[in-house]
């Protein structure tokens, strides 16, 4: 009869439980362990081919609407694929390039050679010209991948993708690389790309488009500005100078637009253009901080219109007419008839006298007769020649007064208005005739002199 010895019992129960436990805990990884899987699983699922890239010759719209609904992840693939078909078409043709070299060896190898027969000769020389036409063709499906890659890489960029490596690998294969020495081979290839629908013949198409836009909106500004011109006209009280601004802004405006359409026209990135100026807009306005504060100065004299085209002022120590008004100078034609050209800031920040702004001005003058005249006869001749005058206006009346006893004349002011236009003809009409006036009626006109009395001392 067999006992169970009690070590023996505890420790097969101990191993039993021990195994129990492990068991449990390999149930329980379990789970986890099968969505490790799964998820290992479907990451080395291969990801899916690239959608575009069937047709290398899709048209470039077609493209577009095609990559609209793919994500970036799917946008990735289709950029690697056509990069894949860049890299393709490059070898191909660095393999033709190859070839064509070959031959000018072996054409040149067959020149030194006076064994060799004209028709292996010209053999030679067609195979080279085969060379060039599959050159020529290559390079041509070049440039058409390269367009369709951008396409792709502009939308991937959009949905927030990096497609910096691939522009650097496009930048690097584009562009021509032949032997300059050999002639055939250049003019092949220039040849090639000016009758390319994708190179010369693109370029031109673009460069007419260009200069149809800029021609078409330089009309439409002229138009709007001769009837932009014409409505302001018509408008009685309002200033030449805001009337030139007027015109001159809507004209420019017109033709910014028009140069920002054409460089769109042609591929340009405008936004990128205008977000660069943006961005600059601090260096430049301090770099052009003198000519800003001149283009303040010039709206704020088409604002409160201090003087206008053809009057005479005096601004910024200069005399004369003004002859043009633009935001950020004045052109003032002097007297004598030199033109004059001042900053804005100089026109606004000092004092401006217009003799023109009134229609009327009030003519002075001074005439000085002699202390031992008759002072009334005077004044009698001075009233009578200004009442005479044509140009002299009844109101507001004339002035005519004894006013100072100087320290050699009795000096009478003379003060007629007249219409602006005709205050210099007013002032030289009055002072000639007062001089035969006075002459006539014995009355004289005194000039500055010096009484010397001398005392005689007698010792």
């Amino acid at each position: 009869m067999l006992v169970a010895h009690p070590t023996l019992s505890s420790l097969l129960r101990f191993n039993l439980a021990l195994a129990a436990a492990l068991a449990c805990l390999l149930l329980a990884a379990t789970p986890s362990a099968l969505a490790q899987d799964a998820a290992a699983d479907a990451d080395a699922k291969p990801e899916a081919p690239a959608a575009v890239t069937a047709n290398p010759e899709l048209k470039l719209d077609h493209l577009g609407l095609l990559l609209d609904p793919l994500t970036r992840d799917e946008l990735l693939v289709e950029a690697e694929a056509w990069r894949d078909l860049l890299q393709a078409n490059v070898q191909e043709i660095a393999d033709e390039e190859i070839a064509t070299r070959v031959k000018n060896e072996e054409i040149a190898e067959a020149n030194a050679e006076p064994s060799i027969s004209e028709s292996e000769e010209d053999q030679k020389k067609e195979e080279k010209e085969e060379t060039l036409d599959v050159l020529v063709e290559l390079r041509e499906q070049k440039a058409a991948l390269l367009e369709r890659l951008e396409a792709v890489l502009v939308a991937y960029e959009k949905k927030g993708g990096d497609p910096t490596e691939f522009r650097q690998y496009a930048n690097a294969v584009s562009g021509l690389k032949v032997e300059i020495t050999d002639v055939n081979a250049t003019w092949a290839a220039i040849k090639g790309w000016l009758t390319s629908e994708t190179g010369g013949i693109k370029w031109l198409l673009k460069g007419l488009l260009f200069l149809g836009i800029l021609l078409a909106f330089w009309i439409l500004a002229a138009i709007l500005g001769k009837v932009v011109r014409k409505a302001t006209s018509l408008q009685s009280g309002q200033s030449e100078l805001l009337k030139t601004f007027v015109n001159n802004i809507v004209r420019r405006m017109i033709l910014f637009v028009g140069l920002l359409t054409a460089l769109s026209s042609i591929g340009v990135n405008v936004g990128a253009l205008l977000a660069l100026v943006g961005g600059s807009a601090f260096i430049i306005g301090f770099a052009l901080q003198d000519t800003l504060g001149n283009f303040a100065a010039g709206l704020m004299l088409l604002i409160y219109r201090p003087f206008d085209v053809g009057d005479s002022v005096e601004v910024g120590g200069v005399s004369g007419k003004v002859d043009k008004v633009s935001l950020v100078s004045t052109v003032i034609r002097t007297f004598d008839n030199k033109i004059v050209l001042v900053p804005n800031k100089q026109v606004w920040g000092q004092v401006i006298t217009n003799s023109t702004a009134s229609g009327e001005r009030r003519v002075d003058m001074v005439f000085g007769i002699g202390y031992g005249d008759d002072t009334e006869k005077a004044k009698e001749i001075l009233e009578r020649i200004v009442s005479e005058h044509e140009l002299v206006l009844e109101e507001p009346a004339p002035v005519v007064q004894l006013n100072e006893l100087g320290a050699s004349s009795v000096d009478f002011v003379c003060r007629p208005w007249a219409k602006t236009g005709d205050y210099w003809t007013v002032f030289w009409d009055v002072t000639g005739r007062v001089k035969e006036e006075f002459d006539a009626n014995g009355i004289s006109i005194p000039f500055p002199q010096q009484d010397v009395h001398v005392h005689q001392v007698t010792g």
